[in-house]
């Protein structure tokens, strides 16, 4: 089973490797669809290991697109600085070439189910809020832990594209175990400091 998602990122690395395409074209082309292919696209680079630099416009562009979700919007909106920017063509091979590992995965678990759930106003709303608080969380300055929030993000992601209202239930769940992890982190960073003299004695 192709999934509409890796047939239109596929298309979309593609074209990018041959000519530099916008984000802003990327958007027009897409309409509403833009949401879901736009949000996959620039979290995708999180799975792997990131060049500097990359990371501020990738993840900004990621949350003002999930809060515009959250707000009910249907066709997205970009700042222009954001909406005009160019993958490198050098890192748009790399991810084609790791495209495939991703789409493998949920090419298996991914298909329409629960329609009136999956196409809810309130729903597409909720997809929105859970993405951007995901978004908050990968773009945290915590070493190693990018590819956690990036699975809930692409999760919800292809589940709200591919019309999966299962999916976008599990989506939930996993956003919420990521928020609980994260929290765990954070707790135990900010006790490392009195911790530490204790462990060193």
């Amino acid at each position: 089973m192709h999934l509409r998602f890796s047939q239109d990122i596929k298309s979309l690395l593609e074209r990018l490797a041959t000519q530099p395409l916008t984000l802003a074209d990327i958007m027009a082309e897409t309409s509403e669809r833009g949401f879901s292919l736009v949000i996959a696209l620039l979290v995708l680079p999180f799975l792997f290991p990131m060049p500097p630099g990359l990371t501020g416009p990738l993840g900004a562009g990621c949350l003002l697109l999930a809060v515009q979700m959250a707000l009910g919007r249907r066709s997205p909106w970009l700042p222009k600085r954001i909406a005009q920017f160019k993958f490198p063509r050098w890192f748009v091979l790399q991810l084609l070439r790791n495209l495939k590992r991703v789409t493998s995965v949920l090419e298996k678990i991914t298909r329409p189910r629960l329609l009136r759930l999956a196409q809810s106003h309130q729903v597409w709303r909720l997809n929105g809020v859970c993405i951007a608080w995901l978004t908050v969380l990968l773009i945290l300055p915590i070493p190693f832990t990018n590819p956690i929030p990036t699975m809930g993000i692409l999760l919800l992601a292809v589940a709200t594209l591919e019309a999966d209202g299962l999916l976008i239930c599990i989506g939930y769940v996993v956003s919420a175990l990521i928020t609980l992890l994260f929290g765990f982190i954070l707790y135990a960073l900010w006790q490392a400091p009195s911790l530490l003299p204790n462990l060193l004695q």
